[in-house]
Formats: structure tokens, C-alpha cells, sequence
């Protein structure tokens, strides 16, 4: 017997990740989420996973473009993280405008500029797990800002992972 949803999500709240947009384009609109669970999966062939909320407004999206960029957030994109959690009510290709500067690489799928890495990724496999899909992808092409530093999330709370370096040097 499995524990309570409740109880789950207490204690994932311990468990540190980075802070991600995931975003795709499928057709003329762009889609994105703010995720965490996020994981890598090979290095050769590289590949990563994503998994996304069945009722998330870019699952669909995702599966039906084929492909997704894994955005690493940086401390000063915590504004995007809120609005792609769904915290300011703005909805699909909307949460794009007025907030970031983005590009694309190979796929088309929309890269956030002052990421410490985007990860562009061609989707090769998808698996249904209860409430989620995970979503793997072959990673394609990856832009990288070694100025960034990555924004985390712990205990309900955005963590400047650049403080977590301090702390481990003064230590």
C-alpha cells in the first residue's frame, strides 16, 4: 500500500533540484512548464528526462511537436520560474512575452538566454507513471553560460545555488 499524495509531496519537498523551464513549440505556439524533475539518463547516446503533469497545458505539446529544450534556470529567472508554474494565471505561448530573451537551436524549441546550460532535445521515447509522462530525449545541441548560476529549489523555497558554493568554501 502506497503512501498518501500529501505525505509524498512533504517529503519531496527535501529533496534540492534545480529549477527548469521545459519548453517545446508545436506549430505556431510555444509551450513550457517549470519542472524539477528532470534527471539524465545516458551520456552516450546523451539523454535526459523530463516528467510532465497529464494535465500540464504543455504535455500535450510536447509529445505532439517531438521534440523539448531543458532550460537550467539562473538566480534572475525566478519571475519565469512563478509565471511557468502557472503562479500569475498567464497560459500558454503568453507566458513567453514580455519576460525573457529567447532563441532557438536545432529543434525550434524555445532557449532561454543566461541559462547555465539549455539542453535541445529530440524526443525518442515516452512512458505513462500514474499521474505523469516521462518524457526521454536524445540531446541534440546545448548552449552554455559558464557566467550562470543555477537556481534551486528545496523545502518550498527558490535556493541562489551560487550560495550553496559559498557555503561549502567557508565550511
Amino acid at each position: 500500500m502506497s503512501i498518501d499524495a500529501a505525505a509524498f509531496k512533504k517529503g519531496m519537498r527535501h529533496l534540492a533540484a534545480s529549477v527548469t523551464l521545459i519548453t517545446t513549440r508545436h506549430r505556431d505556439l510555444r509551450g513550457g512548464l517549470t519542472a524539477t524533475a528532470v534527471c539524465s539518463v545516458s551520456a552516450e547516446p546523451p539523454q535526459i528526462l523530463i516528467c510532465v503533469n497529464k494535465t500540464a497545458s504543455a504535455h500535450d505539446p510536447i509529445a505532439e511537436a517531438g521534440f523539448f529544450c531543458v532550460n537550467i534556470l539562473s538566480p534572475g529567472h525566478r519571475k519565469l520560474a512563478e509565471r511557468f508554474a502557472g503562479m500569475d494565471g498567464v497560459e500558454g505561448d503568453q507566458r513567453f512575452h514580455d519576460m525573457g530573451e529567447w532563441s532557438s537551436l536545432s529543434t525550434g524549441a524555445p532557449v532561454l538566454k543566461g541559462c547555465p546550460v539549455s539542453f535541445d532535445c529530440r524526443l525518442v521515447t515516452k512512458v505513462a507513471a500514474g499521474t505523469h509522462t516521462i518524457y526521454i530525449g536524445e540531446i541534440v545541441d546545448l548552449a552554455l553560460d559558464p557566467a550562470a548560476h543555477a537556481l534551486l529549489y528545496a523545502d518550498g523555497n527558490f535556493v541562489h545555488g551560487e550560495l550553496l558554493k559559498k557555503a561549502l568554501h567557508a565550511a
